[in-house]
This record gives structure tokens, C-alpha cells and sequence, in this order.
């Protein structure tokens, strides 16, 4: 196990290379940049991500630009708005931003940075990209990880109930309620929570605000408690309608699976009671396409899936930071969210594997080839 872990360990940096690589590729042909958001802050102009002229973007850090009539412009001609601009000043704009080098010189230099978890100062926020993302990470964390308990701590046990009593009334009835949970989109069903128990129109009884009151810092441990789950109550709600349908699914599909197959009937032959032949031979082998889908589930509710609740819930965590960073091109913010958590993705799936073997020690990685 030793030798696979080191594998998938050294298979970690040309991954994250890969992805860095392609996404700092995208960028830099990717219409707008934050040279033009500072000229049209000045201008007074419309403040767009996507203000850039030239034909469809290019390399803010080459020297210089060709007009339309076939001439060469100064470094301010690449930007729209720019024209009256002392091209001296764009310069000084340019250097700021780092866009002075040439773009391989520019992500050598990035990925020598992020190796030593160095992701510098945001552009537009006068704050370090680390301390950016740690004052940002406890309402994600907090999504994230509760969401993803909360998920499978109830479909696993409704999967395995649904797959015992399968065709049942009770399977119907709630294979219908899921169904019907997963068709109404997440920031709906916040809305409607929102109106009926946030003040909305009719009950006021949980926050609209924030992941804690403004004196949680003066309340004991048990008032803090309550504080953080009042405040959450409502988001994880909204988040968790849709998430059970996946895994109970899967769940119930995955053990009517195991309890057709022959080693199950022969358990029952020799007097295993039902408990014993579901928990202790089926549920082994039933669980580990569960835990395949767990580093997604976690990934995509840690981040991704918590970018409209957040706004909506006024939480500021990474989702909205994230988002903010893209429109407004804070590449700095932008880049680090997306190594760190493509770094956590990695270790979350090597996490998983090595999970299968603790479930079924039958599992050897380390036999396979590479």
C-alpha cells in the first residue's frame, strides 16, 4: 500500500501542472483583464470584465498592439477606454499587475509560488490571497461539510430501507417525495423558505444574515452551538432537497444488487438472521460504489454548489468569492481557489481508495498494474 500511495502522490504534480496550465491558457485569451477594469474605473465608463477590444484577446503582457488601419500603437491602445491615457501610467498598470513579463515566465513563476503555497495580494482588495480565502473558509466549510453528513447520514439509511421493503408503499411513497424534491431547484425552495420563516411574509423565526449573531463572541459554548445552527438551519435546508436523490438511489440500486446475488441466499440458508446477512455481508460490498461518489459529493457541495445559496443566505464564503473573483478578473483569487481546491480534490480521492480497502481489505491497489 506504501508504493501505491507514493504513486498516486507523485501522479499529483503533473496533474495539478495540467490543470493550471489550461486554465492560465484560457485566461489569457479570455476577453477583459483587470488593466481594463482599473481604466474604466478612472474613466468613469461602464465597469465590465468583459471591456477589451482588439479582436478577441490576447496576452495583456505583450509590448505592443496593431490597430485596425494596420499600424502599431502605443501599450494603451490594447485597452478599450484607454485613448487620452498616458501610456506611461498603462505601463505602471501593467507592471502592477504582473502583466510586463511574458505570459511562460508569468506561470513558471505562479507555480513556483503556489508549490510554497504563496498566492500573493489580491488585486482589487488590498489583502493577501491566503488570509482572503481563511476569512471566507469557515461559512464554506460549514456548507460543505454539514451538507454532505446530513446527505448521506439520511440516504444511506432510507436507501437501505427502500431496498429491503423494494415495491413496497413506503418505497413509492418516497421515491415520489425525492423525485419531487430533486425537480424543484435549490435557490426556489430558499426563496420560499425565506418567505415563510426568515421574515419574509409570514413567520420570522431564523436569520437572513450571516453565519453566527453579531454577539456570538459573548455567548457560552451551548449558546454558540444553538447560534451556528439557527444560522445554518435554512441554507442546509435549501441545499439539502436535491442532494438525497443521488445517493438514496444509489444506494437502494446498489444493495438489491448484492441481495439477489448467491452468497447472500446461502447466508440465509444457514439461519443468518436478516440483520446479520444485510450489515454484515451485504452492506460491506453494497457501500463501496457509495463511497466512490463521496469526493465529488463533498467536492461539489464544498464549492460549487453553494455559490447561489450564499448570495442568496448573504453568506460570504468561497462560492461568492470565487464568482466575484472571475467577473471582476482577480486572477491572483481566482488561481488559488482553483489549486487549492483541485489539490483537495486529489487527496480527497486518494482518501477514498484507501477508504475502500478499510471496508473490504480484499481490495489490493498495490497488485494492479499502473
Amino acid at each position: 500500500m506504501g508504493a501505491y500511495i507514493l504513486r498516486r502522490l507523485l501522479l499529483f504534480v503533473p496533474t495539478i501542472i495540467g490543470i493550471m496550465a489550461v486554465s492560465f491558457v484560457i485566461v489569457q485569451f479570455a476577453p477583459g483583464g483587470p488593466v481594463e477594469r482599473v481604466i474604466a474605473q478612472l474613466t468613469g465608463t461602464d465597469v465590465s470584465a468583459t471591456a477589451r477590444i482588439g479582436g478577441g484577446g490576447g496576452d495583456l503582457s505583450a509590448g505592443r498592439a496593431v490597430q485596425p488601419g494596420g499600424g502599431e500603437s502605443s501599450s494603451s491602445g490594447k485597452y478599450r477606454g484607454a485613448q487620452g491615457l498616458d501610456p506611461e501610467f498603462i505601463k505602471k498598470l501593467e507592471k502592477q499587475f504582473g502583466f510586463d513579463k511574458p505570459a511562460h515566465e508569468r506561470f513558471g513563476l505562479m507555480l513556483w509560488n503556489y508549490s510554497r503555497f504563496d498566492f500573493g495580494e489580491s488585486y482589487f482588495r488590498d489583502v493577501s490571497v491566503i488570509d482572503l480565502i481563511l476569512e471566507k473558509m469557515p461559512v464554506s466549510i460549514s456548507l460543505g461539510l454539514w451538507m454532505t453528513l446530513i446527505s448521506y447520514a439520511i440516504s444511506i439509511p432510507l436507501g437501505i430501507r427502500k431496498a429491503v421493503a423494494d415495491g413496497s408503499r413506503f418505497d413509492v411513497w418516497t421515491s415520489g417525495v425525492i423525485v419531487i424534491g430533486y425537480a424543484i431547484p435549490g435557490f426556489l425552495f430558499a426563496v420560499l423558505l425565506i418567505v415563510l420563516f426568515a421574515g419574509g411574509t409570514f413567520l420570522d423565526w431564523f436569520p437572513l444574515r450571516g453565519l453566527t449573531s453579531d454577539n456570538w463572541a459573548d455567548m457560552s459554548l451551548w449558546g454558540k452551538a444553538k447560534d451556528y445552527v439557527w444560522h445554518l438551519a435554512l441554507p442546509l435546508t435549501a441545499m439539502a432537497l436535491s442532494a438525497f436523490a443521488t445517493t438514496t438511489f444509489l444506494t437502494k440500486n446498489s444493495f438489491l444488487d448484492e441481495i439477489r446475488k448467491q452468497y447472500v441466499m446461502t447466508a440465509r440458508a444457514k439461519g443468518l438472521s436478516e440483520r446479520d446477512v444485510l450489515y454484515r455481508h451485504v452492506f460491506r460490498n453494497a457501500m463501496l460504489i457509495i463511497i466512490a461518489g463521496f469526493p465529488g459529493a463533498f467536492i461539489s457541495a464544498f464549492f460549487a454548489g453553494s455559490l447561489l445559496i450564499e448570495t442568496i443566505f448573504s453568506l460570504d464564503g468561497l462560492g461568492l468569492l470565487s464568482f466575484e473573483s472571475i467577473v471582476n478578473r482577480d486572477y491572483p483569487v481566482v488561481f488559488a481557489n482553483l489549486y487549492i481546491f483541485s489539490l483537495m480534490g486529489l487527496v480527497v480521492n486518494l482518501i477514498s481508495d484507501l477508504t475502500y480497502t478499510w471496508i473490504d481489505p480484499r481490495i489490493d491497489f498495490e497488485a494492479r498494474e499502473v
